[in-house]
């Protein structure tokens, strides 16, 4: 049987929502990093839109929090799971934007 954790939800839900939620952040970091910095071939050599990244990082654990994650107990490896997934997805949507020449 699933634990609940102190917040209500158990350790299944916990993981698909944080899962889903850093999924969803890295293909809206790849959107807006297009649209913000462009998808002419210049772009491809620059790390700024790696601050749009960064930026959605942090923004989601407020919003992990507004869905009832306890995000204290974020241990490095929580931490870093949620960045990896953020940066893997923004990677691999923004080169497919990059790629196909797609304008916002």
């Amino acid at each position: 049987m699933a634990t609940e954790s102190s917040r209500g939800l158990s350790d299944h839900v916990r993981g698909v929502t944080v899962t889903t939620l850093a999924c969803l952040a890295g293909v809206t970091a790849a959107v807006v990093s297009a649209i913000v910095f462009g998808t002419d071939p210049s772009t491809v050599g620059t790390t700024t839109p790696l601050a749009v990244v960064a930026g959605f990082v942090i923004a989601q654990y407020p919003i992990l929090y507004a869905l009832r994650v306890d995000v204290s107990e974020f241990g490095i490896k929580d931490n870093l799971y949620v960045a990896f997934m953020t940066f893997a997805l923004w990677f691999l949507s923004y080169t497919v934007v990059l790629s196909t020449g797609v304008s916002f």
